[in-house]
């Protein structure tokens, strides 16, 4: 009986302890779980629906870009993507296989995708293919729980409807490069593209919109099952209207056919580009698309530069389109007056230098207006003894030239006007004489942009400072108030007359099969040699620029404006390597002011103006 107490006291305490330890067992389990759902509840709950609930972002639609009369430049189209993230797909031979087996990938297109896979970092989406039609692509999707790291993308791709007509201008896009990954989290969307080259790259942040945001819930491989609210919609970017006129623009590059040429037209009430045209010129959608570099390698190597804007990019000499400006810097500094008359009998000589005119047996006694109108060398070589290069500069300048214009298209130059502090500066060499001369018919270290020739050209005509404008403000219409330049009028209008006259019958752009009722013109040739002609091949008679290699062939210019009577456009046109200015450049300037005047007749409050 005893011993059976002694029992039970042990029991009792045993079942007390494990009771106690279980107690305390059940309250810190308690605890922790009041800790876990109560005190961090809300936290656990977050960290729940993370794994739950994705945010998706919504990429915005991006802006489309217009011409002058809403023409579309640059628009958006449905576009079916697949795409692979080579870290999440595991066996990367094994899935593209299988999407080559459904896309039918060429085996071509197999090497460039495995090519791209290596040249990227592995959570880098790669693009497989695009451009789907709805059968595969549907296709895809089907299959896609056997394709891990596979994603699809029914979205929108850019499309240039007169690519060729409008690349140099508008650009093209591609993919982002990793710094701008960094910087904007919508870049590390599969497949996302950015303004690479033209207005698509300068206006980007405006172009692009603004991103939206979409609540999805997932599954555990992280399949949407559905949308849950709230949406928020993403902002189209801002539509980007262009002075541009896409008529002219494919009349410009018609007309200059297969020669490496720019093009500029610039309205004079305005200051608007209504072409600015470089050729030979290439697809901007093979790009956005993804060019070969085979293709690629095409544009590189071809010897014309169809990937230069030579109309903003290309830096000639100006020839004898410059001998307005030399004029008008002599008349403003009193060395000749409209009648002094020098004779041209074909040479000048400068100490122990003979310097030629292009007409070999010379012009004979001419005045100013008859120096203009033919063009004649000797006539400006006298000018250039007469005049310092330094107020050759000044009037160069207020004229445009040796400037750069913020159009918002990337690579224009700003050319070159030589004078004393540029030579020293760079060459560390005095100035001297001859180099005068060479400049006086705008050769020598002279540079100029089809672009500031057209600026030249629109003051001469207008004797004010138009400033030209590429991307339209839509919040301002008409005319433009540009402020006089500090020219002497009558002055210009004695070179304007030159210009008339060039013309005309004897002059060097005269075209014999021109109507007499047509609209008159006023403009000026030039002709810019590339290299340096030696004193055998003129006692050859080796000057013709057909017999020459075409890269040894003198640059073809013209620069005009019509009409003379209330200029509204102004021209210029650089042929490289085009031979002569009056037999190349004038009938394409010609052409292009007859057009220009025939598609954008002056508005009635446009008429008679100054």
């Amino acid at each position: 009986m005893a011993r059976e107490g002694m029992r039970y006291q042990a029991f009792s305490r045993r079942a007390l302890i494990l009771a106690g330890i279980q107690g305390a067992a059940f309250t810190a389990l308690g605890g922790r779980l009041y800790y876990l759902t109560v005190v961090n509840g809300e936290k656990y709950r977050l960290r729940a629906d993370k794994n739950r609930i994705a945010t998706r972002i919504v990429v915005p639609e991006r802006g489309e870009i217009l011409d002058r009369n809403n023409q579309k430049l640059a628009v958006n189209i449905p576009d079916f993507t697949v795409y692979l993230i080579p870290e999440q797909a595991g066996d990367i031979n094994k899935i593209l296989a299988h999407l080559a087996h459904i896309l039918k990938l060429s085996k071509r297109r197999l090497v460039r995708v495995k090519r791209q896979i290596k040249r990227q970092r592995k959570f880098s989406s790669v693009t497989v293919a695009q451009g789907l039609d709805w059968v595969t692509f549907s296709k895809v999707n089907v299959e896609m729980p056997d394709l891990p790291g596979v994603l699809t993308d029914a979205g929108l791709s850019r499309f240039y409807p007169d690519g060729r007509d409008i690349a140099h201008i508008v650009g093209y896009l591609g993919r982002p490069n990793e710094d701008e990954v960094a910087l904007t989290r919508m870049y590390r969307l599969p497949g996302f593209k950015v303004g690479r080259q033209g207005l698509e790259r300068r206006f980007e942040d405006s172009l692009r919109g603004t991103p939206g945001a979409r609540r999805v819930e997932v599954n555990a491989v992280g399949r949407e099952i559905r949308e849950l609210p709230p949406r928020r919609d993403a902002v189209k970017g801002h539509d980007l209207q262009l002075a541009l006129d896409v008529r002219l623009q494919k009349f410009a590059l018609e007309r200059l056919g297969e020669e490496a040429a720019g093009v500029v037209v610039v309205d004079l009430k305005s200051g608007e580009l209504v072409t600015l045209a470089s050729n030979p010129t290439y697809d901007p959608n093979e790009f956005t698309r993804g060019i070969s570099q085979e293709n690629y390698d095409g544009l590189l190597n071809d010897p014309r530069k169809p990937l230069l804007n030579k109309a903003l990019s290309g830096q000639y000499p100006p020839g004898s389109t410059m001998k307005m400006v030399v004029a008008l810097a002599a008349l403003e500094q009193g060395v000749i007056t409209p009648e002094t008359e020098f004779f041209c009998n074909g040479k000048h000589k400068l100490g122990d230098h003979t310097f030629h005119c292009w007409k070999r047996r010379g012009h004979g006694k001419l005045d100013l207006l008859a120096g203009i109108a033919n063009s004649c060398d000797v006539y400006f070589y006298e000018i250039a003894e007469l005049l310092d290069i330094e107020f050759i500069a000044d009037m160069a300048r207020r004229f445009g030239l040796g400037k750069t214009y913020d159009l918002g298209v990337d690579g224009e130059r700003s050319g070159l006007v030589p004078d004393r502090a540029w030579k020293r500066d760079y060459l560390q060499q005095g100035w001297n004489l001859g180099e005068t001369l060479n400049v006086s018919i705008g050769q020598g270290a002279m540079l100029a942009t089809p672009l500031q020739l057209a600026v030249m050209t629109a003051r001469l005509a207008t004797g004010r400072d138009i400033m030209p404008k590429l991307v339209l403000d839509t919040r301002v219409s008409g005319p433009v108030a540009f402020n006089h330049l500090q020219v002497n009028p009558i002055h210009l209008r004695t070179v304007r007359r030159g210009m008339e006259m060039v013309m005309e019958p004897r002059g060097t752009a005269h075209d014999r099969r021109r109507s007499k009722s047509a609209i008159k013109q006023a403009g000026k040739t030039g002709t810019a040699q590339v290299r340096r002609i030696t004193k055998e091949q003129r006692e050859e008679g080796l000057l013709n620029n057909n017999e020459k290699p075409w890269l040894a062939r003198d640059h073809a210019l013209f620069v005009g404006y019509a009409p003379t009577e209330d200029p509204r456009f102004a021209v210029s046109v650089l042929v490289q390597h085009g031979g002569g200015g009056a037999s190349t450049a004038a009938p394409i300037g010609r052409a292009l002011l007859d057009k220009a005047l025939e598609l954008m007749p002056a508005p009635p409050e446009h008429e008679g103006e100054a």
